[in-house]
């Protein structure tokens, strides 16, 4: 049994055995009987790692087994491991000669904190969203079999990213096209069954058998000319497995299905994934995990432990001068529930993000006003507008990042039909340690383009709040996008009051230079205004944009400066040139937002002074661009 650790060492453990494992090779000569040395030694290093970098915990920590039986028994990186999300791939990181080097993960010019196709040969593909491995393994395995090529593919998905519709899509793909394709589902709730336990394990591992898999489609050539006789072994087979199966959904669609079967057992899981190593056609293997297994804290709290900081000494600290300003999901969670008190008609909807989202008082207030849909972004989309129709008032809390997974029914079955939703966009803009698969980078370009939406760019806690007022008093598609983490820590009013739809506030008023501010970045734009003597502009909509606040500023300064923390191609600057142009005004406009590259993890900060969004750097390119031959006051036509 894997050993159970009660605190998260501070110090290198000793790891001699895993030390030598510089690649799965020379994991897989060793004898079996050292594999639980290595379970230990490796669950040991990993609590130590992430102890020292911060990073998702829980997940890891639950599949170390699995993924030990995995490279041991497959020929990685010829065969193919594809992990869906990636949440849990430290381990596999580990394993695959990046053992010093986690302790950077999900730092600057570190690991990523995902699998990474450019990072290393074993990371097969990339990922960060959920629910795409099974699509990429058929890929691969179908890959392999027009290549003549003998190598596997295996998919490892979760019991969470199993709801989504994708996975389904490509299990039924997948059956028609009988590939060698084996699916490993990691089952860490047991959601699916709660049928576990010696006598499963005893018949999982018959089915696994070659003796009885040749038996049974030996037996099956034989009897399919024999009706009546076909037909009872058909039936004895589906009684024997309903006895101990947990679900026959997977055999429907088309796999032959083994488990459950203990994802903790290492000698069962090697026993059991080499018989099926060897077997023809889409094979689903359902182990059952604990996340956090091996930390008894994260076991008792899977939820709090999904993922940690970086574990600093204790030291004695001054008590802060003030309470720690607010996250905004927890500003949108507080607005959430004080806007159900006033009206009935709310409901909130979450695709898997309740924590994240700051919605758990309010699901624990509402509950039956309160939908988590699990991992079903597009789901989560038609099923606020379903809600519309029946004249609720739905608001979907979304990633923004995520809400990209439901673009086609966000135009097709909201805003085509103008209906009254609100989406709550966390996570907009940079997101810093989890890098480019989360940066919510694109949703101004994908939102502004779609009649019938507003949007809007708060840049502070409390504009948050009044701007998420206006969006859901507003009668139509409308989307707020903020941050992840705090932001300027201004006061925060109670009462629900609503900004104006398209109407910007003035900061500072200066010359020469009018800097339009959208979103999260507006104080390092006031910041650097300060410095140019330049006006200053906190423009709030990026759809409608205010016409007239742009128009005055043009007709009274030499160049407009517009800030975002967005791509630069498609976002808000863009509007900006767009209305310039259509009103006919020819003047010196300089856009900085982000580049037209994916950027990767590390922090927030930092990342936004490369891509020279901080305040100095925003007073530094502004200086080079008013360093050039003065231009003429620009002229409204």
């Amino acid at each position: 049994m894997p050993k159970t650790f009660t605190q998260i060492p501070l110090t290198r453990p000793s790891t001699p055995l895993l030390d030598t494992l510089t690649s799965p090779a020379e994991l897989r000569r060793l004898p079996a009987s050292q594999l639980e040395r290595v379970v230990d030694e490796l669950r040991e290093y990993l609590l130590y790692a992430v102890g020292q970098s911060g990073g998702h915990f829980g997940a890891g920590l639950g599949v170390v087994e699995l993924t030990v039986a995995l490279h041991y028994l497959y020929n990685t990186p010829d065969d193919r491991l594809v992990w869906d999300v990636g949440h849990q791939c430290y381990p596999h990181k580990i394993l695959t000669g990046r053992q010093e080097a986690l302790t950077s993960i999900r730092q600057q010019h570190g690991l990523s904190g995902f699998p990474k196709r450019s990072e290393s040969e074993y990371d097969t593909f990339g990922v960060g969203h959920s629910s795409t491995s099974i699509s990429a393994a058929l890929g691969m395995a179908l890959g392999a079999e027009m290549a003549g090529s003998e190598r596997r593919a295996v998919a490892i998905i979760g019991d969470g990213a199993m709801t989504a519709g994708q996975a389904f899509e490509a299990m039924s793909h997948a059956a028609h096209t009988r590939s060698n394709l084996l699916v490993i589902l990691n089952d860490n709730n047991m959601s699916i069954s709660h049928n576990v336990g010696g006598l499963s394990n005893y018949f999982a591992r018959i089915w696994a058998s070659k003796s009885y898999i040749a038996l049974r489609e030996g037996g099956k050539k034989v009897l399919s000319t024999m009706p009546a006789a076909w037909d009872f072994i058909r039936r004895t087979e589906e009684s024997m497995k309903n006895m101990v199966s947990p679900d026959m959904l997977f055999e429907a669609i088309g796999f032959n299905y083994i488990g459950p079967i203990d994802g903790h057992n290492i000698d069962e899981l090697v026993r059991t994934l080499g018989n099926m190593r060897s077997l023809e056609g889409p094979q689903l293997l359902h182990v059952y995990t604990t996340k956090g297994k091996g930390f008894a804290p994260a076991e008792a709290d899977p939820v709090g432990y999904h993922a940690i900081n970086k574990i600093e000494p204790k030291v004695q600290v001054a008590a802060p001068a003030k309470p720690a300003a607010p996250k905004y999901q927890d500003v949108f969670g507080q607005w959430l529930c004080d806007m159900a008190a006033e009206d009935p008609r709310l409901v909130a909807i979450t695709p898997a993000m309740c924590e994240g989202s700051g919605m758990v008082p309010f699901s624990e207030q509402y509950p039956a006003r309160f939908h988590d849909v699990a991992i079903c972004e597009q789901h989560a989309v038609t099923l606020a507008g379903g809600l519309a129709c029946e004249a609720q008032k739905p608001v979907v809390a979304i990633y923004s990042t995520f809400l990209q997974r439901g673009y086609d029914q966000l135009i097709h079955d909201v805003a085509l039909q103008d209906l009254d939703v609100t989406f709550a966009l966390d996570r907009a803009g940079l997101v810093g340690e989890d890098g480019a698969t989360h940066g919510g980078v694109f949703d101004l370009a994908y939102l502004r383009t779609v009649p019938n939406m507003i949007v809007a760019a708060p840049s502070d806690e409390n504009e948050c709040r009044q701007l998420l007022t206006s969006a859901y008093q507003h009668s139509g598609p409308a989307a707020v996008r903020y941050p992840r983490g705090t932001g300027p820590g201004v006061e925060i009013r109670q009462p629900l009051e609503p900004l104006p739809v398209g109407k910007s506030r003035l900061l500072q008023e200066g010359t020469q230079v009018a800097i339009l501010a959208f979103g999260a970045l507006t104080g390092a734009a006031l910041e650097a205004g300060k410095s140019l003597n330049a006006t200053v502009i906190d423009m709030r909509w990026v759809k409608p944009l205010d016409r007239d606040a742009i128009i005055r500023a043009a007709g009274s300064h030499n160049l407009i400066v517009t800030v975002e923390d967005h791509q630069l191609m498609g976002g808000a600057g863009s509007a900006v040139n767009e209305l310039l142009n259509e009103e006919g005004v020819v003047m010196d406009v300089m856009n900085l937002a982000l580049p037209d590259h994916f950027i990767h993890h590390g922090k927030r900060d930092t990342l936004l002074a490369e891509a020279g969004l901080d305040a100095t750097s925003i007073e530094q390119r502004i200086r080079q661009r008013l360093s050039r031959q003065p231009l003429p006051k620009a002229q409204e036509n």
